[in-house]
Parts: structure tokens; sequence; C-alpha cells
């Protein structure tokens, strides 16, 4: 049975659609093996992916053949083509002997290393891969690029076990299914699932804030699991900012640390932390006061516009020991996914 190769851009929760599906095939009686061809630079066998997989699925194919390719921003200027490519095939022979199903993670965004021929596609042409594209949809255009990653996968003539929409919002079901799925469909581009936003493994935690942020954690250290399903920034009036404050549950408040007034409101509210910004110390009440409700609070030494860049990036990641978002990506596949449509591809393209 040949591999499946997941991609998709950042945040749409490609690595737990990889756990799930590996757990759902497990069960099926499938020999699974995972594989994360291109990882972040500064993880390689520290990848937390990898380590994901080795604990979830009991692998015991070392992490650093599980992610020989670790890259930056500037990874043109190592010029290491030849060499990653060469990893890359050889962990790949060694991961997909004596198993049924490899399913391979694509990188943080499908079109990384494209300079260099190893972006998502063109490794999954060269691995002989089946994809399965996560499409997860804010708005239109997300669906456009969709459709036109679906139609440059077919210029390639590499086959695509369909479309899976993830992390989708409440407001957007309706539409993702009601619009959404048959413009697919009416393209020629199969939709295996649509599967609904679930904050257990869709919202960040104020850890992974954290990780972004840096900084110091001035309260919470023991509450940093906190999920963060909202992002309100405090550069506002009171009064309005009062509005938002009551709407947004379980949010993150990003705010100047000399707002003691907006501070100590978002702590009487459904709040996750606060986030200040400029390096400026809170007044002792916020301090106090957060740490009575029990709220992290995170100061940060970026201006408030450079830490809301920072936050944009961030995304929710099932790490070794989250029982409880193993079962959920595992409940996701289950549920709302076609499965046993995308091994029937996997099956079509072994005997073709």
């Amino acid at each position: 049975m040949r591999s499946l190769f997941i991609t998709g851009m950042a945040g749409s929760g490609k690595t737990a659609i990889a756990i799930g599906l590996a757990l759902k095939f497990r069960q099926e009686g499938y020999r699974v093996a995972y594989f994360k061809p291109v990882g972040s630079s500064g993880t390689g066998g520290r990848d937390p992916d990898a380590r994901l997989a080795r604990e979830i699925l009991d692998l015991k194919t070392p992490a650093e053949m599980i992610v020989p390719c670790a890259v930056g921003p500037s990874y043109l200027s190592r010029n290491k083509k030849q060499e990653w490519m060469k990893a890359i095939a050889a962990a790949y022979r060694e991961i997909s002997r004596d198993v049924d199903i490899v399913i391979i993670d694509g990188a943080t965004f499908p079109y990384l290393l494209a300079a260099d021929e190893m972006d998502s596609v063109s490794l999954a042409e060269k691995l002989g891969s089946v994809v399965l594209n996560v499409i997860k949809v804010k708005n239109d255009f997300d669906l456009d690029f969709a459709v036109f990653f679906n139609s440059f996968l077919a210029g390639r003539g590499i086959a695509c076990a369909g479309n899976l929409f993830s992390h989708v919002q409440r407001p957007l079901l309706a539409k993702t299914d009601g619009v959404y799925r048959p413009v697919m469909d009416e393209m020629g581009y199969r939709t295996v699932g649509i599967i609904p936003a679930r904050p257990e493994i869709a919202s960040p935690t104020v850890a992974e804030f954290y990780e972004a942020l840096g900084g110091e954690i001035l309260t919470g250290e023991d509450r940093m699991d906190l999920l963060v399903e909202d992002v309100i920034v405090g550069a506002m009036t009171m009064e309005s900012a009062l509005q938002y404050l009551r709407r947004a549950a379980n949010k993150a408040v990003v705010l100047g640390g000399d707002r003691a007034d907006l501070a100590l409101a978002a702590l009487e509210t459904n709040t996750s932390a606060l986030i200040l910004t400029g390096g400026f110390y809170p007044d002792v009440k916020v301090v106090a006061r957060a740490t009575e409700k029990g709220v992290p609070v995170l100061l940060v030494h970026f201006d408030t516009y450079t830490a809301i860049e920072r936050i944009a990036e961030v995304s929710r990641h099932i790490k070794p020991g989250d029982t409880r978002g193993v079962r959920v990506a595992l409940e996701n596949i289950e549920q709302y996914c076609n499965w046993r449509e995308i091994l029937a591809v996997l099956q079509e393209e072994r005997s073709g």
C-alpha cells in the first residue's frame, strides 16, 4: 500500500489528522508508520510531532529518522539540497519497510522548499504518495487556494485521496457544507469530511503563546495549560472594551502593562491570560487579582503590534501525554471523516 501525504496550511490540524488516521488504520489491522520529512529548524530529533507519534503509535524508529530534515527561513544559504533529499529518501525507505501504510505529515506550509524542489507536492511525487489536502477555511479566499492547489496536483499527475475541511468554526459549518463542498464537487475535487472546530485540539494553550512570545510569567505558572479560544487587543476605550470582554470566552487579552483599569476589567470576565506588552510591569493590584483568579499574566517586551504578529502564528499542537487531544483526534476521524474512502484510494493506487 502507498503512503498518504497530508498537506495543509499552518494551523489546519495536519498532525492531529495524521495521528487520528494512523490510530484508526491500526484499529482496522493495518501496520502504520509516521514520517515527517521536513521539520522546523532547531527541532530536529526534538521535533514535538515526532515525539508525539513515537509515543502514541509506540514506534521504535529514532526521532531523527522520522524527521530527517529541519530547515529555517534562510535555508538556501546552506546549499544542502542533495544532502537533504538523500536523507529523506533513505529515512523513507527504512520507515516504510514492513508496514502497510506510511502517514506522511507535510511541512508547515505546502510550498516550503519549493526553490529546492522539496515542497510537499514535489516530495509526494518523489515518494509516490497519495495526497490528502487539509483545508482550514476562514473565508472564500481559503477555498480559492484549495481549488488552485487541487488543480496544481492534477496538473502534476499526483493522486489525491480528497480534501478534508478541518477546524471549521460553527458560523462557517453551514456554508462549508452548503457552498464550499458543492463548489469542490462541481470541479471534480473530492471532499472526504468536514470536521467542526473543537477547543481541545483547535485552541492553543497559554503555554504555546508563551513559547512564541517569551518574556516573563508573572502569575499563573501552574495554569499554563488553559485554552485560548479568542484574542482581544485592549487598544480601545474602557467603555468599548467592556462589550468585547464580556462577549468573548476563554480569551487572551493583549494590552499595555500601563492599562491597569482594562486589565482589572478583563480579570472580571472569562479570561485565560493577560499578555502585557511594552515591558511595562503592571500595577500591583493587577498581579494580586490575577493571582486570586488563577489567570496567567505574561509580560513581553515587544510592542503590541509585534506581539499580535507573533500570536497570529500560534497554533494548537497535541503534545506527548495529551490523552484528551489524542482521543478527540481519533473521534474526529471516526465521526466526521470518510476514512474508508481514503483507504479505498490508497488500495486503488497500489493495485494500479
